[in-house]
């Protein structure tokens, strides 16, 4: 048993050592900074939002985007058949805003996920004189000057493309205890934000704000490459890596939030489809071994500690102070990633506590042949549905 123990401990710490290093290495990344100077000509952009039956979450994100300047030349909802009112909520704003096209993308392509198709679509739909792409999600909320730091940044970090990461506002006090712990899994197995991937497999990308370069997405046919993805923002910026693109991750502060999801039962059952990064660019091994890691040295820990301590075991041995450093260590991540919500409760702090849940539900998710997200059915890459 001793060397059971002692040989566990030694693969704990190497991973543990990893994990570090990982956020060491990029702890002095970038961020979007707010700017309200629009020195810029106008019609640098056009924003995409690819909907289907958004009509809850759509309008506070039309009211954001139509108060943009005119940077921004073009606002492309592209609708893959809503059934609910959406298309409605765009006549609405078309009729306030000429800069509002409702693009109807129906039928999907065979073999495409909606979103991707519908991101293609909107592609073709815009004005090939912009300059710029802006993807972004129904559940994000922009500020004021949302697409005048995005464009600063663009021009200021010198990159092709990048993902912006808005500030989450949660639903309530169980959704600040189990969101915190799904996001941590993404800096324990890439790091900080506020960098350039150096290669596909380190890829980091959120569609819910990507701003890319027209020209760049149009030429590597970008959004093709996502056609059959479960996690497509992960598979267009990796494939945009592939190309010789800089592409970079960072968070985007005060400049817009997002409302990912309506309840903590949602956030359980929809995240992990994508949290994964699973794709045709992915081996399921390595994204095993990954979540094996998050497992021993983010999640396992706390529970180890406390098994320890109720058994009455020494506290000066290597295998406590190993996983004591490790629950410091986790605390000082919740701690770091609390600048990326708007506001939450006191439960928050609650949240390594859900850290075994999070792993058990990305490794279900990860094995599963099919996910459905937003009533279609989306399949394992290179499995039949």
């Amino acid at each position: 048993m001793a060397l059971i123990k002692t040989l566990f401990a030694v693969v704990q710490g190497v991973f543990g050592l990893r994990v570090v290093a990982r956020m060491l290495a990029t702890a002095a990344g970038d961020a979007v900074l707010p700017t309200g100077r629009v020195t810029q000509p106008a019609g640098r952009f056009a924003a995409i939002v690819p909907v289907l039956d958004e009509s809850a979450r759509l309008e506070l994100a039309l009211e954001g985007l139509v108060a943009q300047p005119g940077i921004l030349r073009q606002i492309l909802i592209v609708d893959g058949g809503s059934t609910d009112g959406t298309q409605d909520i765009v006549r609405r704003f078309a009729a306030r805003d000429a800069r509002v096209v409702l693009v109807d993308a129906t039928p999907i392509g065979n073999g495409w996920n909606g979103k991707a198709w519908n991101l293609a679509a909107g592609l073709a739909a815009s004005d090939p004189g912009v300059d710029w792409i802006l993807t972004m999600d129904a559940d994000v909320r922009p500020g004021p000057d949302f697409v005048s730091s995005l464009l600063a940044h663009a021009q200021g970090a010198f990159v092709d493309a990048f993902s912006a990461a808005p500030r989450f506002k949660l639903s309530g006090a169980l959704e600040a205890v189990l969101h915190p712990a799904f996001l941590a899994t993404l800096v324990y197995r890439y790091g900080l934000p506020g960098n350039v991937a150096q290669s596909p497999a380190n890829v980091q990308a959120n569609g819910q704000c990507f701003v890319a370069k027209r020209e760049l997405l149009v030429r590597t046919d970008a959004f093709a490459a996502a056609r059959s993805s479960r996690c497509d923002d992960v598979t267009i910026a990796r494939h945009l890596v592939s190309r010789g693109a800089q592409v970079g991750f960072y968070e985007a502060g005060s400049i817009a939030y997002v409302e990912m999801f309506a309840s903590a039962r949602a956030c359980w059952e929809n995240w992990p489809r994508s949290l994964p990064l699973r794709d045709a660019s992915s081996s399921t091994p390595a994204i095993a071994i990954a979540l094996a890691e998050v497992a021993l040295v983010q999640a396992l820990p706390l529970a180890i500690c406390a098994a320890l301590l109720a058994n009455g075991s020494r506290t000066d041995t290597f295998l406590f102070r190993l996983n004591l450093a490790l629950v410091a260590t986790r605390i000082g991540v919740l701690a770091g990633t609390r600048r990326t919500y708007d506001d939450v409760a006191p439960s928050y702090w609650l949240s390594p506590l859900a850290d075994l849940a999070v792993v058990f539900a990305l490794v279900r998710s990860l094995f599963a042949r099919s996910v459905r997200w937003r009533g279609r059915t989306l399949v394992a890459p290179g499995v039949a549905a």
